[in-house]
């Protein structure tokens, strides 16, 4: 059994799918703030994911001795290091989606596993996402049907549902894109004993 510090209904569906057993638990982590904090000290795209997903791991960690915890988190960057955030309202949405169109962007998906409030295990994956052309009517008729859902996702879509539409190109793990690079965490988990080998 793991305690995945998160509330995300895509990871939770990631670990009951490959029936990892589990208990979610909010982390109570200010991530607006955290995050402000973090890019003062100049961390990029990368070691930001892994720091926040870190900071989410240890902050149950400390409360439950013994309890292997998953701290999760991703980052967005654009093919010049501009970092994108969560969308604020849906016109920060759609700007963020044009700023998208026709443009490479990565995705930083980081996991870090924390025992007795100490990190024992992280991994961070990369995954190389090109955006096709957008029209504005494709964009307003894209949130029309998934605002509801995508508005709680980094770049404003979800790859397992109509955010699939937005890509030409992948490359990289589609676990990884849901939130949660999963096969880095089932090989952990097989070596703790966790899962069977």
């Amino acid at each position: 059994m793991i305690v995945l510090a998160s509330q995300s209904a895509s990871r939770r569906a990631l670990l009951a799918a490959a029936q990892v057993p589990f208990e979610a638990m909010s982390p109570g982590v200010d991530e607006e703030a955290a995050k402000e904090a973090l890019r003062a000290d100049g961390l990029d795209a990368r070691a930001l994911a892994d720091a926040l997903a870190e900071l989410k791991a240890l902050r149950i960690s400390r409360r439950l001795p013994g309890a292997l915890v998953l701290g999760c988190d991703q980052t967005l960057s654009l093919d010049d290091g501009t970092m994108i955030d969560k969308a604020v309202d849906r016109d920060d949405a759609g700007r963020i989606l044009r700023l998208l169109s026709k443009r490479v962007h990565h995705l930083h998906s980081a996991a870090v596993v924390a025992l007795n409030g100490e990190a024992i295990w992280r991994h961070v994956e990369r995954v190389r996402m090109t955006v096709r052309r957008l029209s504005d009517d494709f964009i307003d008729s894209y949130l029309d049907s998934d605002w509801d859902a995508c508005r709680w996702c980094v770049g404003c879509y979800r790859i397992e549902g109509p955010g699939a539409q937005l890509f030409s190109r992948v490359e990289g793990s589609q676990f990884a894109i849901q939130g949660l690079p999963l096969l880095p965490l089932l090989d952990f988990l097989r070596a703790r004993g966790v899962l069977a080998a």
